[in-house]
């Protein structure tokens, strides 16, 4: 398969499982709408699709996020197969991604460091 194509369905559905997030579809209470798909790297046989999780919340809430988006799995994928129109949707796999929460303490120390040298 192209790359090319590879590369719109992760943005798919990446678009796709962050608007069922926002929206409250996905019933488990564990997981909420501050959680965020980052990336998605879907295999070149489209059989797997690894989904990266990250929230600005604590790192105990992104845990328990990423086991109640992987019990809802499922359901995620049942919703992606009525929107999508591919053959084969691909099973999902929920990991935890902490670079947002990483890039936020980066910045946080860059302008601690231009603030002590301002002075």
């Amino acid at each position: 398969m192209s790359e090319y194509r590879l590369e719109r369905l992760n943005h798919l559905i990446q678009e796709k499982v962050g608007a069922l997030i926002v929206e409250g579809k996905i019933k488990d209470p564990r997981v909420g709408p501050f959680l965020s798909i980052t990336r998605v790297d879907i295999s070149r046989d489209l059989s797997y699709a690894d989904l990266y999780v990250s929230s600005f919340e604590s790192e105990s809430r992104l845990k328990k996020g990423v086991l109640g988006l992987q019990s809802a799995a499922g359901f995620i994928q049942a919703q992606l197969n009525l929107t999508m129109h591919i053959r084969q949707t691909p099973k999902l796999r929920f990991h935890e991604d902490h670079s947002l929460k990483e890039g936020f303490e980066i910045v946080k120390k860059i302008e601690d460091l231009n603030a002590e040298s301002g002075q």
